[in-house]
This record gives C-alpha cells, sequence and structure tokens, in this order.
C-alpha cells in the first residue's frame, strides 16, 4: 500500500476497534478474561504500592502535593493522602513503574496495564464507579492499547514505550469509563496519541529517573484526553498514523487494530514479574541460578568470570556500573551479579546499597556479554545462558530459553497473588481478606465502589 492508503486503513480499523470497545459490556467478556483482569490489578496494584518508600519518588509527591487540587482520589504512600485525580494519577503513575514489578504484555513492547491503572484508579475513585466498571475499562484499555503498540512497529529500542504508548491506554480505558461513545472514544485516544512523551529508551539503561516518571505525566494526559475530547477540543482522525508513523518512523500494520475482536483478548498474552528488573534480563537470572543449582554454596569471591548470552533485546542493557537503581535494573552486568551474590533477583538485590557495594562492583566487572545464537521465534526469542568461571577451575552452566511469567510458563495464580499481597499488606491490612474475594469475582464485591473497596482494604 502507499503511504495514503495505510494512512487511510490505520483509521478504518481504528474506528473499527473504537465501535467495538465503546460498545462491550461485561456480559461479553469471557469468564477467564474476568479473572485474568482482576489478577493483573491486584498485581500492578500491589507493584504500585512497593515504591511507597523510595526516597526520590517521596521527594517528587511532596511537590505534587504542594499544587494538588481538592481531594478526590488516593496517592499510595505511608500517609494514604487523597489528592485531586489529575495529581493521583500523576503520583501513582511514576510510582507504578519504579520497582520494575509491573506485569506487561509479551507480544509487543507494551506494559499494558501500567499505562490504564493509574488514571483508572483516580478516575473510579473520584466518579465512585463499581470494582465491575473499572474491570471492564482495564479490559478495554489494555485491549487498545496493545493493539496500537502490535500496529506499529519501531526500528530497534530506540522509544521507550512508557512515554510513547501510555496516554493511548490512559485515554481509551477512561473513554470507557466515562461511557463515551464511538467516535468521542477515537477522538480521545487520537488526541492522547499526540500528547505521548518520546522519551529514549536508553534512558532507562542509563538510569535517568525521568523515565520512571512518563507513565505518571501520560495518566494525567490520558484523562485530559477524554476532557477536551468530550468538549471538541481533539486530535484529528488520523493522529495515530500521523504521530506514530509520519513523525516518530514506525511500520504500520492496520490489520491488527481490528483483527478478531472479540476471539482473541490481548490479556491472554500478558506476563508477570517475580524478579524485580527489566523483563528482557529475566532469563539471566533465570540462567545463573540455574547455573548454581547443583554446585553447592558460591561465593562471590570463588568468580573469575561470567559470561552471559542473550538475546538482541538483553544484550541492549548493558552498562557495567549503573548509577542509579533504575540503571541497575536494566544492567545485564548487575543483575547477574546481584543475583549470583543473593541468589534472588528481588527488591533487595536492587536497593541503593548494592551500587557501590565491593563485592558486587567486582563482580559487575567481570560480566562479559556475548549473543545467544540462533535467534529463536517466540515463545524463545528471549533466551540466556549464564557460564560462570570459578576460581577453582569450575565452569558452571546454565541456561533459559524463555523465563517463566509469561502465556507458555505462565506463574500460578496462587503465586501472583502471593506477590500482591505481600507487597500491600505493610499498607493496607485488609488486603488478606479482601483481595481474595476480588479475585473470585464475588459479586458483592463486584458491586462494590472502588472508594468503599479501598476502605475495606485500608482494614
Amino acid at each position: 500500500m502507499t503511504e495514503a492508503e495505510t494512512r487511510a486503513a490505520v483509521t478504518r480499523e481504528f474506528q473499527a476497534l473504537t465501535r467495538w470497545t465503546s460498545a462491550l459490556t461485561w456480559a461479553d467478556i469471557p469468564e477467564d478474561i474476568r479473572q485474568r483482569a482482576a489478577l493483573i490489578l491486584a498485581d500492578d496494584f500491589g507493584a504500585l504500592i512497593a515504591a511507597r518508600d523510595e526516597p526520590e519518588l517521596i521527594a517528587l509527591r511532596a511537590g505534587l502535593a504542594r499544587a494538588a487540587g481538592a481531594p478526590e482520589a488516593t496517592v499510595f504512600d505511608a500517609a494514604l493522602p487523597r489528592q485531586d485525580r489529575y495529581s493521583a494519577a500523576l503520583s501513582n503513575g511514576a510510582a507504578a513503574d519504579w520497582c520494575e514489578l509491573d506485569g506487561g504484555y509479551r507480544l509487543a513492547i507494551c506494559h499494558a496495564a501500567l499505562y490504564c491503572l493509574p488514571a483508572l484508579l483516580a478516575e473510579a475513585e473520584a466518579e465512585r464507579h463499581s470494582l465491575q466498571h473499572l474491570l471492564l475499562s482495564l479490559i478495554v484499555g489494555y485491549e487498545t492499547v496493545a493493539r496500537v503498540a502490535r500496529c506499529f512497529a519501531f526500528p530497534g529500542l530506540v522509544m521507550h514505550p512508557h512515554g510513547g504508548l501510555a496516554t493511548v491506554g490512559a485515554a481509551a480505558a477512561i473513554a470507557r469509563m466515562r461511557g463515551l461513545d464511538a467516535e468521542t472514544t477515537a477522538a480521545a485516544i487520537c488526541t492522547g496519541a499526540t500528547l505521548v512523551l518520546p522519551g529514549p529508551f536508553g534512558h532507562a539503561v542509563e538510569g535517568a529517573l525521568i523515565r520512571n516518571v512518563w507513565p505518571g505525566l501520560c495518566a494525567q494526559n490520558g484523562i485530559r484526553s477524554a476532557d477536551w475530547a468530550a468538549i471538541g477540543v481533539a486530535g484529528g482522525p488520523d493522529s495515530l498514523f500521523d504521530v506514530f508513523a509520519r513523525i516518530m518512523g514506525a511500520t504500520a500494520t492496520p490489520a491488527a487494530l481490528s483483527v478478531d475482536l472479540g476471539q482473541t483478548w490481548a490479556m491472554q498474552d500478558a506476563y508477570h514479574k517475580m524478579h524485580a528488573c527489566c523483563q528482557y534480563a529475566h532469563s539471566t537470572v533465570e540462567a545463573v541460578l540455574a547455573a548454581l543449582r547443583d554446585a553447592g554454596p558460591v561465593t562471590p569471591d570463588q568468580v573469575a568470570a561470567i559470561d552471559i548470552a542473550t538475546h538482541w533485546k538483553g544484550r541492549k542493557l548493558d552498562n557495567p556500573q549503573p548509577a542509579t537503581t533504575l540503571a541497575a535494573k536494566f544492567s545485564i552486568q548487575h543483575i547477574a551479579a546481584a543475583t549470583l551474590a543473593f541468589g534472588h533477583a528481588g527488591a533487595a538485590a536492587f536497593h541503593a546499597d548494592t551500587l557501590r557495594a565491593p563485592a558486587l562492583m567486582r563482580l559487575r566487572g567481570l560480566v562479559s556479554i556475548s549473543a545467544h545464537e540462533p535467534e529463536q521465534p517466540w515463545p524463545h526469542d528471549r533466551p540466556a545462558r549464564a557460564t560462570l568461571r570459578l576460581t577453582d577451575g569450575r565452569e558452571l552452566v546454565g541456561e533459559c530459553l524463555s523465563a517463566p511469567g509469561g502465556a507458555d510458563l505462565p506463574y500460578g495464580p496462587d503465586q501472583i497473588t502471593q506477590k500482591a499481597l505481600g507487597l500491600m499488606a505493610p499498607l493496607l491490612p485488609g488486603a488478606d481478606r479482601v483481595i481474595p474475594q476480588v479475585l473470585a469475582l464475588e459479586g458483592a464485591r463486584l458491586a462494590q465502589s472502588w472508594p468503599d473497596l479501598l476502605a475495606d482494604l485500608r482494614g
């Protein structure tokens, strides 16, 4: 197709998508997708809460509080203050990716729930929407942004999706929550497309903490997009193509926007995280653990060299001496070294103290990164092999072709639930009682307003 034909096709298929999403009801959604949505809500909500003690986030939130408007929605820090919905969405969106424990979408570079939830939580509390309506809106936002991510393919890892896609997800989710018609929904999403942030992917590897704030800014912009589209202040019908293809250089596949609507669901290809680092490195964590599994105790001073052979996305995570905790979570060197030293890649492995720990600094310097060949199709497209050479002459090798957490090797619901409850418990002591009822889709909980459910979570 010519560029003009592709542009027209994107707009046509996008309008088919918004006609479908604006008409979608809870009754239209299969039970397994409803359950998946509740699990994703709990998982990403827990990840959002996990960041509450990060010092930079605390300082950022203090600044936002000084300018916040009338209280409408909760900010999930230690004091649980309430601010206007826009400030709360920004604040919670900045927290939601801070610890790298939020889930993602496996078929494209996209953290679809992250791009919807901060805006939805604020709007649902401000307008007293039910849990059922929150879940419906999350499913719609997730489906929309995942399809946009599949439609527009960018070369390499140049633009970070947190800035490039999050406004689209927030606008789509809020449009459904407000019950906007198909035309206004399309206008809101197109408006959101013109408000994207062209954040460099390399900022994550370099440790620039502004990357953590992008989802919050986009959550706020997504709510504004729905506000403005409803009063006629909107982007054009071709804004998606104009922004992502013409300006940002993506290759467009129009059919991805509408193919198999209602037959396949993006949430079926969600992944969940147990390791607190970039998902591209989860196979590295698993490979190091596999290498150590039958070796007996190995201390950092016994290691002479570490080679990590991994996929091309993993090889982009090359930063031998990360300066921030974000950079550590996107450093193959730190991820491999910390996994070896701690025996896991949980939050403690990326604490600020680890950046200057002598043993970890030495181990990071021993890591070399090479290609895992040949490149494989999904689900083995993100593999890693770890080779640990010890000072006593032993060589320990471990390999992971596909890290657990995705559709091919899913974590069990109980594992994800326990992770979420562990993250929520210090702030929301009622979670142990309430969240299992949410995950069971109990009728009383589905009908309950989000602010009333929050009150029960607080205990």
